[in-house]
């Protein structure tokens, strides 16, 4: 409009007629050649618009021609230019001069660009394809986009980096880009800066995140024990609801072990996960020459001379009907030592417990323990009752190796059912109840049935909102039946037993609170809450000598005592003010809690003959988010010593400094410290560690230091690890965008 009113004013002492034509002129040009127009290119469900400086339309050849900072829209397709023209028929747009077209995420920056806007295909001259989700660039003399989201470039090079000159970049004479899946490189040669260090006639690369079958990143690191260790995974997407990996892993000192890992998933309750690896192993631990000496671990004095090395590991949960559920857990190894000697890794102990805990919610029993647990668990839940029925196999790996008894004690099955405190009278009276079954089987030793039922009768009493006292009692009958044992004479009386108990409780308990105004980071109250409580519970004295011994249900210890306890709270109130008119956000956190208790046994029992049992205390505070303490103990007044303790101390930033320590005590029992430090000397370094030692043995348990290098574009992670019996070392690189390649942290 800018000339026409140039126009206008120029033409203001002339004819009336020639005002009329250019008024005419200012009124019906810039419809057709001026000004940030936007015009359909065609009719249709989603039709393509222009906008430009200038647009002019040749009926002639149906074609548009535009000027001047060209915008065609469609969606979220887009292509900017500053010249194109646009012919309506064939829908062909051949667009010139800083070219931008984008569509799907991805994006073409070049000089020139002749592309079909209805089929997606064309070819871009002397440009860029830039794919957004792993931040790659990939340039070439001539692109071809062959499809929606394909592309075909010719005399490519494509790295993460946006230097001029980048660290790292891949070179081929054809490049083939698919949507949502990988990348291909004909003629590959990897540059380290303008140096050229590999070469490979075929690559494949990751574009997207989408599920898609392909190898994925190799890990390599190197030990004292095993030598250079190299695994390569192959990723196998089945379907939508299933995927699989396949594992080889070379090991220089110990043999070729593959491993094979299936997952599937229905629903975010129906979904399973199967691991299996083994192999050949070179090196035993029999005891012979020097043998124990090399291969086997000097905290315990059990031989590993099997060579045949496995681990089977399996979880699943599955919905069913009547609001049932099931959950499967299955974990089989070779041998005790196992799951400690091949711990990391993509197969290793830690990274499976790892992915367990975060997919199912439930880890793997220690890598130390031999004795496995395998599990099928049907349950069902109600408001305030639960049904649960298990199926529990302890697998011991020691006495299914080496043979012998084994009196493992297995539960086949255990079906309980509970109902959590509820109102049965109005509110006045609460009950509870547990019940459960079990069979009891081992190879050798004691096998037989137990049937437990235990309901729970609760009377509240409040005074106002002064204290509140709550007696209860409890009543118990336990049933026996044991199973005939192998060579001696049944005795039916002998057989059957069953046990009537009960059990008296009472709970005295206040609340004192006091809200302290303050003014400090935000802050503005603190309320100091105080409960204290005191607990007495009675279980009666019992002789029970001549029932089965399976497990803690059978001997029941009597109970005489009263505990004092006394627990703070601390909660913070934060008022968050919002834009003017929006009400203010009010943040509570209880940052703080402090309890204190200390038992008196009126009655002596078993384990132990004091009347004042040890001083329990705990506290956990977290003042602010960086800062996170945990510390409780036990303290022994015969002793006049501290029974057990540990403390657990972490502070972290959003910067990336880390430092963390946990301490253990078990009075002759254990004695250990942890630290773990984290601490980034500049934006590209970082530096990390960690130590573990056992100060009862004076032995380290476990030290490892590394450095982490980090550029724009790649970084690399050197590590080095010492644990008992073995030395690790490790590089990482990772290439973003491409992946990792090494094994570090």
């Amino acid at each position: 409009m800018t000339h026409c009113r140039r126009a206008i004013l120029f033409s203001s002492q002339a004819r009336p007629a020639m005002m009329f034509l250019l008024l005419l002129l200012c009124v019906f040009i810039p419809l057709t050649a001026y000004g940030q127009i936007a015009t359909d290119a065609f009719n249709g469900d989603s039709p393509w618009r222009i906008h430009a400086d200038r647009i002019a339309f040749n009926r002639v050849e149906n074609e548009y021609r535009a000027e001047g900072d060209v915008l065609i829209i469609q969606g979220d397709k887009r292509l900017r230019a500053d010249r194109v023209r646009f012919n309506r028929e064939t829908m062909i747009a051949n667009a010139s001069g800083n070219i931008h077209f984008t569509a799907a995420g991805d994006s073409l920056v070049g000089d020139r660009l002749i592309i079909n806007l209805d089929s997606g295909t064309g070819t871009l001259y002397k440009g860029i394809l830039f794919v957004e989700e792993n931040h790659f660039f990939i340039r070439g003399d001539k692109i071809e986009k062959t499809g929606e989201t394909t592309f075909r470039i010719h005399d490519a090079d494509l790295t993460a980096c946006e230097q001029k000159y980048p660290d790292w970049r891949i070179t081929g004479t054809d490049v083939i880009v698919s949507a949502g899946g990988y990348g291909t490189v004909r003629h590959a040669a990897f540059w380290v800066k303008r140096v050229p260090v590999l070469y490979v006639p075929f690559f494949v690369f990751p574009v997207k995140s989408d599920r898609q079958s392909g190898f994925l990143p190799p890990q390599a690191d190197y030990s004292d024990r095993n030598g250079v260790s190299i695994t390569q995974p192959f990723y196998w997407a089945i379907n939508e609801n299933s995927d699989a990996t396949f594992y080889y892993q070379h090991i220089e000192n110990r043999g070729e072990k593959p491993g094979f890992e299936y997952r599937y998933i229905l629903t975010e309750e129906s979904k399973g996960t199967v691991f299996l690896e083994g192999f050949n192993d070179r090196k035993v631990d029999d005891g012979a020459g020097d043998s124990s000496e090399k291969w086997g671990y000097r905290d315990d004095t059990v031989l590993r001379p099997n060579s045949d090395r496995y681990w089977f590991r399996m979880k699943a949960d599955q919905e069913l009907a009547w609001d049932l559920t099931t959950k499967l857990d299955l974990d089989i190894v070779s041998d005790q030592d196992y799951l400690r000697e091949f711990d990391d890794g993509y197969t290793g102990f830690d990274e499976t417990e790892a992915y367990f805990e975060s997919e199912f919610g439930r880890d793997l029993d220690d890598e130390n323990d031999p004795v496995r647990e395998n599990r099928l668990n049907l349950n069902r839940n109600w408001m305030y009752t639960a049904f649960n029925a298990d199926f529990v196999w302890y697998d011991n790996v020691i006495n299914r190796r080496q043979g012998g008894e084994d009196d493992t004690l297995q539960r086949l099955p255990m079906v309980s059912f509970s109902a959590l405190k509820q109102p049965f009278y109005g509110n006045l009276v609460y009950s509870s109840l547990n019940t459960e079954y079990d069979h009891f089987y081992r190879e050798d030793g004691t096998t037989g049935h137990r049937a437990d039922i235990h309901p729970r009768v609760f009377l509240p009493l409040h005074a106002k909102n002064y204290f509140t006292l709550e007696p209860s009692i409890g009543v118990r009958q336990t049933v026996w039946y044991t199973d005939a044992e192998a060579g001696v004479a049944p005795v039916a009386r002998d057989r059957y037993a069953h046990r009537e108990l009960y059990d008296i409780g009472t709970r005295l308990s206040t609340d004192i609170n006091r809200i302290f105004p303050v003014s400090f980071a935000g802050i503005e109250r603190i309320k100091h809450t105080i409960v204290p409580m005191i607990e007495y519970s009675y279980i009666p004295d019992s002789d029970q000598s001549q029932f089965p011994d399976f497990d803690e249900v059978d001997r029941i210890d009597n109970r005489n005592f009263m505990a004092f306890s006394m627990t703070h709270f601390f909660t913070s109130k934060r008022v968050v003010m919002k834009p003017a008119g929006a009400p203010p956000d009010v943040l509570y956190n209880m940052f703080g809690r402090v309890m204190i208790e200390q038992p008196y046994a009126f009655a002596s029992t078993e384990d132990t003959d004091d009347a004042w049992q040890p001083l329990f205390m705990e506290l956990d505070f977290t003042p602010i988010n960086l800062i996170t303490l945990h510390a409780d103990a036990e303290w022994s007044h015969r002793r006049d010593a501290f029974e057990s303790g540990s403390l657990s101390f972490r502070v972290a930033d959003p910067r990336g400094d880390l430092f963390r320590v946990d301490y253990r005590y078990n009075r002759e029992i254990n004695k250990s410290v942890y630290f773990e430090t984290v601490i980034p000397i500049t934006y590209w370094l970082d530096l990390y560690g960690d130590y573990e030692r056992n100060l009862m043995d004076n032995q380290d348990i476990e030290k490892r230091i590394g450095a982490l290098y980090k550029s724009g574009c790649w970084s690399v992670d050197f590590s080095f690890q010492k644990e008992e019996s073995d030395k690790k070392y490790g590089v990482l690189v990772n290439l973003y965008g491409l992946g990792e390649i090494g094994k570090g942290r």
